[in-house]
This record gives C-alpha cells, structure tokens and sequence, in this order.
C-alpha cells in the first residue's frame, strides 16, 4: 500500500542511495517520467518491472491536470495491491516532478500511503563538480534561470535550467557577479562541462546549472589563511621574522619597518 518516490541522484548509477537500490529492488512496478531516469534505474531494475506513464511536452495547465490524473490512476492499484515507486533524478522534493504526481494522488487517491527516498541533488552536486566549497554561515540562494534569465540581489546563487547561458551570463555580468557553469553533471553517458567561458554552451541545455558569487562575499573560514603567509625581502614570512626581531627585542622596530600591524600576544604571569 506504499508508492515511493526515489530520487536517483544527478545520473550517475553510482550515487544512487542504498535505500534508493532496496526500494527499486522490492518495488512490484518502478515508473519513470523519462528516458534519463529511466536509464539510471535500468541498472537496479529489471525491464519487466518498468511501468510506462504519459507526460505530454506542454505548458497547458488544463491538459497537464488531465496527465497527472491519469498517472495517478495507472499508479494507485499498484500501489494499493504492493508496492510501486516513482523515480526522479536527483532529489523528489527538490525541482521535482514528483510533487505533481504526490499532490494528485493526495487529492484522489488518500488510501496510497507515500514514502520519499532522497537523492543527492543538484544543489550539494554542483559544489563538488564545480569545486566550490559554502562555508559555514554562507548565504546561498536557489533560483531558476530559464530563457536567458539572471536573477540577481543575493550574494552567492545556484541557477537551475540555464537554458540560454549567453543571456543569462550577460545579465549576471553587468551585476557584478563570478559566474561558473556545469552541464550535465554526473551524467552517465554524457559529457559533463565546467566553465566560466559562456560560449563553450551555446547551446541551449535543460540540465545546466550555475554558480554565481559577488566578489568577496561572505567571511573566510579561519584556516583559509594557511600557506598564504606573505613572503618577506628576507625569504621568510612575516612571523617567522618577527619571532627573530622578538627574540633580540627589535619587535616594534621591524613592525614600524615592514608597516605590517600583529596582533599583541597575550601576557601569561606564572606564579
């Protein structure tokens, strides 16, 4: 009496969650709303568990109700009689097609209890493709960028389904922001794209994401300052020269030098 919905990660079979492969491996009928998510759950999954569900290509609102109606009235008996499990790329309830089918089974079918496994979304994949780290106390604000948009106000911003890269790269610019681009990510069978070079994706893509940041925003971490130690005339850093200039209590006459303030140490009195 159970439909789960199983987000299968950003497409790579490998980051599927083990609950994810438990889930599709009981499951008496897994759906897929395309061929991406279909192709990732082939690897768990046999052909002969696949259920088929009809998602017409439309802004129609009326005929996208009437889709999902229908999809919720394929799925319900399965679920009713079993167990059935709608799978999604990267997370269900993140940018998700599921919620549509959630919400109408809600509405029409109550008796379907429902389950989500998570999935690693786009919003923690991007970090690591892009090799971009948020910091702890790190404001980071998620925004959809279709047709050429560029939102724009918040310091840091991930853009979902950057559909006109050169636009939406423009529009960023203008306001300030370092943009850096990532296609098709941890996508099975597809070349994934990193780049700050707006004309390497020209071409319009569904699954590109960005990554824009104003410059010095947020705070460093603490140890963001090791091995930045500046270099000094004399082949050391500033510490380890005034540590001499203290030991022969020269400290002020090198800090006056250099014109570089350090913090006092602290006094420690012993008794």
């Amino acid at each position: 009496m159970t439909l789960y919905g199983v987000g299968l990660g950003p497409g790579d079979a490998g980051l599927v969650t083990v609950r994810g492969r438990e889930v599709l491996a009981d499951a008496d009928t897994v759906y897929t709303p395309g061929r991406l998510s279909r192709n990732v759950a082939t690897e768990y999954v046999d052909e002969s568990q696949l259920g088929d569900l009809d998602f017409p290509m439309t802004r129609d609102e009326d005929e996208l109700r009437r889709a999902w109606k229908a999809a919720a009235e394929e799925v319900a008996p399965v679920a009713e009689d079993g167990s059935a499990a709608f799978v999604t790329l990267g997370d269900p309830n993140v940018y998700s097609t599921f919620g549509h089918l959630r919400r109408t089974l809600d509405r029409f079918h109550p008796e379907v209890d429902l389950e989500v496994v998570p999935g690693v979304s786009a919003v923690t994949a991007f970090a690591t493709a892009l090799d971009v780290e948020i910091t702890a106390g790190s404001d980071l604000v998620l925004r959809e960028a279709a047709g050429g948009k560029a939102p724009t106000g918040p310091d840091r911003m991930v853009l979902f389904k950057v559909t006109d890269v050169p636009a939406t790269h423009e529009g960023l610019l203008e306001a300030g922001y370092d943009v850096t681009y990532g296609r098709r990510l941890f996508m099975d069978g597809h070349e994934s794209v990193v780049t700050s070079d707006p004309d390497r994706l020209d071409e319009r893509d569904y699954y590109t994401v960005a990554y824009a940041e104003q410059p010095d925003a947020g705070e460093e971490p603490a140890t963001a300052a090791f091995g930045r130690e500046a270099a000094t005339d004399g082949g050391g850093t500033v510490a380890e020269e005034l540590a001499v200039a203290e030991s022969g209590g020269d400290s002020e006459a090198h800090r006056a030098s250099t014109g570089r303030a350090v913090e006092p140490r602290e006094e420690v009195h012993h008794d």
